[in-house]
Formats: C-alpha cells, structure tokens, sequence
C-alpha cells in the first residue's frame, strides 16, 4: 500500500494523541489533535465535546469540584444552545452532586470503556480527516470473518447441526 512519506510520523502523532486522551489528559490530546487535524474539532463538534467532557470527569474524578464546574462554564456551556447536547450536560453535571460519583447513577461516564470510546472516534475522525481508511485492512478481515462465521452457523443451525467451530473448516 502506498503511503505519504509523513505516515510514520502521523501514527506516532495520532499514538501521542490516544495515550493522552486513555490517561486522562484531553486537554492535550485536543491540542495535538489540533496540531495534527487543525480544522478537525471545529468541524466536528460532537468530538470536540466528547473531549471535553473526558476533561470535565478527570476533574471530577480528582475531587476538583471547583474547577470541574468553572471549566464546564467556561467550555461546556456553549454546547448548552444546542439540543443534543444539554441531557449530555445534564449527565456530566449530576457527577458533580455524588460525594462519590463512581457510586451515581453516571458512573460510566467515569469508566475507561466510556473513554475507550471517545478515543477510538477520534481515531476513526483523524484517519478520516487525513483521507485514511478508518479501519485496518486486517481489521476488515477480521469484521468479514465474523459475518460470514455467523451466517454460516446459522445455516448449519437450520439443518439440525452444531455450530461450526474453525476446525470443522479446516477438517472439511
């Protein structure tokens, strides 16, 4: 496959970018982001909130109540003008009234799952941005393998038979 000379380069920028934003540190995964895709985030404004958000729970999460609740002022009120996003506000703001908010209601917003997920949009968004495939071509493969595994376990299914399992394919 033939790829720009920078694509090394912009895998490691784009590894930089996931590992601030797995860690907790949004803040600067926006800031290489918007070095890497400057006019990303501003296009694409569901991430940007996302990532904001993921700044809001670090705070929450390291008991900064104060500056959880200044930051969502200063950066998260903007959003509140659009629909979409003031239950999602609604959701981030009601960590702020558990003593514990790993024990609320929202606790997945606190869960790596939930950071997990905004990371692997912001990659899909960065490859799209820099006109990449959003997945591998292994990863393809994989997604492929599992489709047609399914449908054939279904038709077997039908006739009565057991699941297929991968030495049945292999043994004939």
């Amino acid at each position: 496959m033939n790829q720009p000379a920078d694509y090394l380069e912009d895998i490691e920028k784009r590894k930089k970018i996931f590992q601030c934003a797995l860690e907790g540190n949004a803040l600067k995964a926006i800031e290489l982001t918007e070095q890497l895709a400057p006019d990303l985030l501003e296009s694409n404004k569901d991430l940007h909130f996302d990532l904001l958000s993921l700044h809001f729970v670090e705070l929450v999460r390291s008991k900064k109540c104060n500056e959880a609740l200044e930051f969502a002022q200063t950066k998260l009120t903007p959003f509140g003008k659009v629909q979409k996003y003031v239950e999602k506000l609604e959701d981030f703001m009601a960590l702020l009234a558990y003593e514990e908010p790993e024990k609320s209601p929202m606790f997945h917003l606190l869960s790596l799952e939930h950071r997990q997920q905004v990371v692997d949009s912001l990659n899909r968004a960065i490859l799209a941005h820099a006109k990449l495939p959003s997945h591998t071509a292994m990863e393809r493969l994989i997604q492929q393998t599992t489709v047609v595994r399914q449908l054939l376990n279904q038709d077997h299914a039908k006739d009565g038979h057991p699941p297929f399992a991968l030495k049945d394919f292999l043994n004939g």
